[in-house]
């Protein structure tokens, strides 16, 4: 890749998917009419943060380099091409791994305040467990990188988890479907708490944990690629009537098990702050009709609810606990108070306006998160 396809690739990610701009909980009200192509630093508050991000699969490749594991989005792209893109993986993607200090160079260039990355869960953890052993050049990389932002004025804002899960895990005891996971989460957070706290101040647990339940577990789009076979025969097993739940359920304790570590040995020493970042497609009625207005408001708790108002309120949406009934899973009282107010921040991440319509057919339909909250939809994807 050239270098001016590299600035290409920055200016997108800035201008159209992975923008964050933070005020430090500060109130913006803007009642000016937005002109875009006027926009300025001088337009925004003193307190934004402009950055860009990326993902470690999508960016680092060397995929097999450095004492890398396998995750499990190695083994997605290469079992199944056919669901990518040109059949394409994150072999060697766009080089980040080695061509770092490069990527960091453009991003001053461009005057950005911070840059969001994910780290590799296997390739500091190969094993996915400490028990596996520690990778060092996977330790080596991520403090190389984070010095050089650091060095160049960039702070660094760090996911844990972009989706990537070790393999080894999900053949030990099927990942984010077992409870056992949130141990295993929790120990490696708690390795990039102490052995980067020092120089990373803005921490995310999870990226988007909606996309992950959904996509991996009830359509099986993405990796693992599971879902039930009469909605897709080539899934790689699983049930989309249960496995979404599941996988969202002990991603939420995993989260939480995360955070208390770190607000409870980390965050006084470090000064840092702890959230996650959620999705949200924005629901529109697609009438006025109450029935709509209904349906709009079910497919945002399906989505954002499903994740906020545990976070929030220590349960799932009542919408959700009526039509879904014993395939939600519970909380314990204990995990409902670690859950409730387990951040420092929310992250938000938009794409999408949705077209919303009442579908009470799919009562009938199979059992499937896919079809549990009753609606039909259309999205506009920016």
């Amino acid at each position: 890749m050239t270098l001016n396809m590299r600035y290409l690739l920055f200016s997108l990610l800035l201008s159209l998917v992975s923008t964050f701009i933070i005020t430090e909980g500060k109130e913006i009200i803007n009642t000016a009419p937005l002109q875009i192509g006027s926009l300025n630093r001088n337009d925004f508050p003193e307190g934004f943060i402009f950055g860009t991000a990326s993902s470690a699969y999508q960016y680092e490749g060397a995929a097999s380099e450095g004492g890398r594991g396998a995750s499990i989005w190695d083994t997605f792209t290469h079992r199944y091409p056919q669901k990518i893109t040109d059949g394409n993986n994150g072999d060697v993607a766009v080089d980040s791994y080695h061509r770092y200090k490069e990527d960091v160079g453009i991003m001053k260039d461009m005057n950005l305040d911070a840059y969001r990355f994910s780290i590799s869960w296997s390739r500091i953890l190969p094993k996915g467990k400490l028990s596996g052993g520690i990778n060092q050049e996977g330790i080596d990389y991520y403090n190389n990188l984070i010095d050089e932002l650091v060095t160049n004025g960039l702070q660094p804002f760090v996911t844990l988890f972009h989706w990537d899960l070790p393999q080894t895990l999900e053949d030990e005891y099927g990942g984010f479907l077992s409870p056992l996971i949130i141990k295993d989460f929790q120990d490696y957070a708690e390795l990039c708490f102490k052995t980067f706290g020092d120089r990373v101040k803005h921490w995310i647990t999870l990226n988007e944990p909606w996309s992950y339940s959904q996509n991996g577990y009830a359509n099986g789009a993405m990796a693992p690629g599971r879902c039930s076979s009469w909605f897709n025969p080539n899934c790689t097993g699983g049930d989309s009537g249960t496995e979404p739940y599941l996988v969202a359920h002990y991603q939420l304790l995993a989260h939480a098990a995360a955070v208390n570590v770190y607000k409870t040995k980390y965050q006084v020493s470090q000064k840092g702050v702890i959230g996650i970042t959620l999705i949200i497609n924005w629901s529109v009625p697609f009438s006025d009709n109450k029935q709509n207005k209904n349906a709009a408001e079910r497919n945002t708790d399906f989505q954002f609810g499903w994740f906020m108002d545990p976070l929030v309120n220590g349960d799932y949406p009542k919408t959700m606990r009526a039509l879904v009934r014993s395939r939600l899973p519970k909380f314990t009282k204990e995990q409902s108070k670690q859950v409730s107010g387990s951040f420092d921040f929310i992250g938000i991440n938009y794409y999408s306006s949705c077209y919303v319509s009442d579908a009470p057919q799919l009562s009938n339909a199979n059992s499937s998160y896919l079809t549990d909250s009753l609606i039909s939809f259309s999205c506009k994807h920016f």
